[in-house]
């Protein structure tokens, strides 16, 4: 009940400004938007920072993960950082000031500050130390929604749309992003949503606290629910949020039914219909156990790494993250550091120096081919329904210069392995929207976890909800074992004077190593540990893995290596004779292999485990080949996410 009144009470204190508040000094127009005026700030290359909750405990702000994330972003090059809410744990002028002492070093030397309002300041310090503080950091470009001066707004940096939302203010304010989006949709190459909730989320997520154990007649975020994902979809957004002190990237699945859209050859390559969500991680002196598990219905979780410095777990994260934009490409980093402090008082201890390690990456464009690659864990017997394949296989995907790139072969076996933690859901008769335990496992399967059938199987659970057996009023959601997906995506872009064709990236291959990690982040071993009962489709437990010898089962990606897989590239008609496949690194374009070491034959499937034999001396290099029966094709085996393309010989 408490929950649930909370969670009321902040709806309807939002209802309440969206309705009357604001500032009385803007004037609004028909379009339901104040605009301040300005002209927005263009840079050749946008990178946003990521500055997760930074709330300290007490009157306090985490002020050395703070610092050591503003530090970390700085030296990729963020030009703007989002601070993602909770800047403060009790949103008191002290905690205000410790904030802005540490942010407006970094802005005097040129980084823009975006923040946005979290749990923890939506009580007096929205209305004195919010809009006090914040309203200097806040761009005066920025558009705010009517009646949230402050609270929701957007800004255009060169190709793109940034909005900004209050917590739990997506479904209030989500008429106003359709229109705002819809208004710039042909100015701007990509959408950045950030709020400091998410509609999914990790431990939290307002699917959960408005729908499944919402309020009766309470329709708001329900009646807007397949809209919100199909419109995220359908314009490519990516979403970043905190509030819940843990790193998770996941895709959210839009419903076919509501957006339907067919693929065709003549309209281009097939994008998945989902968004990406990215729960930004932790800079704080707390960490949370992962709760409730992989919401399967609607989610796919590609990464996730917690820290509780509690049950087996020896320490805190902090986590930096940098979204890079240019032109209709997207790169992605997040890393993490490892360390103790509890307070402020504790000094800078291990973050004087961070360990940072990369986590996290992916790149990609507008124009791409998308396939969600399930681990190699999939019990046998299953339904190849529901995207259920481990395998990197694609159809066709084009390049604008007709170029064609296909994935043939390989399987993913090197993959991440989770746990979640016991928790329930509640209803209160005559309060909740459910009236009764089953109508809440309704809901629950409705909204949130897939349905385990042998046409519909969860790979997580039998059961992903139960009837409590000691209250008639709580749903239990059984601790379980995850296994981590790929999202995988082929992507290309224009040609470079360095290049013959338009180039190929491949990204999301390479991103796990083969760690498993407790609820609390408490290492295990996927190699020799048995997952959590009743984890299987048929109630058993996930059994242990054999990893790949190349698995380094570590978090750092610096030492990552994929499985192998097999592509093809096929020129355009005329290259004959005059090209090699080339792949970029960090000195350049350059062949993926020698002249001398190309095979001259179709591609086998049986070369990912037997290659054919090659010139004296070539075994070192990646095996690529030549295939003149089928046009101007080229393969090669890789064991990464790579850039391709055609080089002149």
């Amino acid at each position: 009940m408490k929950r649930l009144n909370s969670s009321l009470a902040a709806l309807f204190t939002t209802l309440a400004l969206s309705g009357c508040g604001g500032d009385s000094s803007s004037s609004s127009d028909d379009t339901g938007t104040t605009d301040k005026g300005g002209t927005p700030a263009t840079t050749a290359t946008v990178r946003i920072g990521l500055l997760p909750d930074t709330q300290g405990g007490g009157d306090n702000v985490a002020m050395h993960p703070m610092k050591a994330v503003l530090d970390k972003e700085q030296a990729l090059g963020a030009n703007i950082i989002i601070p993602v809410g909770d800047l403060t744990d009790h949103g008191t002028t002290g905690e205000f000031e410790q904030w802005t002492s540490i942010a407006e070093g970094y802005r005097d030397a040129g980084i823009e500050f975006l923040p946005l309002m979290g749990n923890h300041e939506d009580s007096y310090a929205y209305s004195v130390e919010w809009v006090e503080n914040m309203k200097h950091y806040i761009p005066d470009d920025a558009v705010h929604m009517a009646g949230a001066q402050y609270l929701n707004y957007y800004v255009i940096r060169d190709n793109v749309m940034i909005v900004l939302l209050k917590y739990y203010n997506l479904p209030i304010a989500f008429q106003w992003i359709k229109q705002a989006v819809n208004t710039h949709r042909d100015e701007v190459n990509h959408i950045v949503i950030a709020s400091h909730d998410g509609l999914i989320g990790a431990k939290y997520g307002e699917t959960r606290e408005m729908i499944v154990e919402g309020v009766t007649g309470d329709n708001l975020l329900m009646d807007q629910w397949d809209d919100i994902r199909a419109f995220f979809a359908r314009n490519d957004v990516i979403w970043v949020q905190g509030h819940e002190h843990m790193y998770q990237r996941s895709v959210i699945t839009a419903p076919i039914y509501v957006d339907p859209a067919s693929w065709t050859e003549e309209e281009g390559n097939y994008r998945l219909p989902q968004y990406t969500q990215i729960v930004s991680g932790n800079a704080s002196y707390k960490g949370y156990e992962f709760r409730y598990g992989e919401r399967e219905l609607v989610q796919r979780i590609v990464q996730q790494k917690m820290n509780t410095k509690s049950n087996g777990s020896t320490a805190y994260d902090v986590n930096a993250s940098v979204l890079t934009f240019n032109g209709p490409r997207v790169d992605y980093e997040s890393w993490f550091a490892e360390h103790t402090i509890n307070s402020n008082e504790d000094g800078v201890k291990e973050l004087a120096e961070p360990n940072w390690q990369l986590l996290d990456r992916f790149s990609r464009t507008s124009n791409r081919c998308e396939r969600v690659v399930y681990p190699n864990s999939i019990p046998d017997g299953t339904r190849p329904v529901m995207y259920l394949d481990s395998q990197y296989i694609s159809n066709d995907c084009r390049a604008d210069d007709g170029s064609t790139a296909r994935m043939v072969a390989g399987t993913n076996n090197t993959f991440n392995r989770l746990e979640s933690r016991t928790r329930d859901m509640e209803l209160t008769p005559g309060f909740s929207r459910a009236e009764s335990v089953p109508d809440l496992m309704r809901l629950s399967y409705q909204y949130l976890f897939q349905y385990n059938q042998p046409w519909t199987p969860n790979l997580n659970a039998e059961n992903r909800v139960i009837p409590n057996s000691g209250d008639s009023n709580v749903l239990d959601i059984p601790e379980t074992t995850m296994d981590l997906k790929e999202d995988v995506a082929m992507s290309w872009q224009p040609a470079t004077e360095d290049t013959l064709s338009d180039i190929l990236i491949i990204s999301g291959t390479q991103n796990q190593t083969g760690t498993y990690s407790s609820a609390y982040g408490a290492i295990k071993d996927l190699e020799a540990d048995t997952g959590l009962p009743g984890s299987q489709p048929d109630g058993t437990a996930k059994q242990a893995h054999t990893l790949p010898a190349s698995a380094s089962k570590d978090w750092d990606l610096s030492s990552a290596v994929s499985d192998r897989y097999a592509l093809t590239f096929d020129a355009t008609a005329g290259a004959a004779g005059t090209t090699t496949l080339g792949m970029h690194s960090e000195s350049g374009w350059q062949p993926v292999t020698s002249a001398d070491c190309v095979i001259n034959q179709p591609f086998d499937e049986s070369f990912l485990t037997t290659p054919p034999v090659r010139s004296a001396g070539c075994d070192a290099e990646p095996l690529v080949g030549f295939d003149a029966d089928h046009g101007q094709r080229w393969w090669v085996v890789l064991e990464q996410d790579a850039e391709l393309a055609l080089l002149a010989r």
